[in-house]
């Protein structure tokens, strides 16, 4: 494992939700959507620890040993805040998630961390034509 681990799972999970968060809204935008106040919401929909321990589902068979290991230590972070609206276990597996690319981040990795975004929330426009 490379020096990007030494920040720590809770480090590397801050990092990695801005990183999803920046990934979602630029596809949002390359969607087609212009209105902030609905792209605001969908994209909610999709980082909230429900949604991103269901899209972690898909991700972990993907995983390299490395990055497994980085994603128990997020996931595995003891945290005395309880989540909102998620279980315990969906606010883990989503912390998990979130230290897997802010570990690509620090990593330099982009070309992982967009191969993992597409396997993820590729279906981005599909999920949102059945809204309408």
């Amino acid at each position: 494992m490379n020096e990007a681990v030494s920040h720590g799972g809770i480090v590397l999970a801050y990092i990695g939700d801005a990183v999803l968060e920046i990934l979602i809204r630029e596809r949002l935008v390359s969607l087609g959507m212009s209105d902030t106040g609905e792209m605001s919401r969908v994209a909610q929909s999709l980082i909230c620890a429900p949604a991103q321990s269901a899209r972690m589902e898909k991700l972990f068979p993907m995983l390299t040993e490395e990055e497994e290991a980085v994603y128990r230590l997020g996931r595995n972070h003891h945290t005395n805040s309880k989540p909102k609206k998620a279980t315990a276990a969906e606010y883990h597996r989503a912390t998990g998630m979130e230290a897997v690319f802010g570990y690509l981040h620090f990593s330099g990795e982009t070309e992982r961390i967009r191969e993992l975004f597409e396997a993820a929330y590729g279906d981005i426009y599909e999920n949102l034509l059945n809204r309408i």
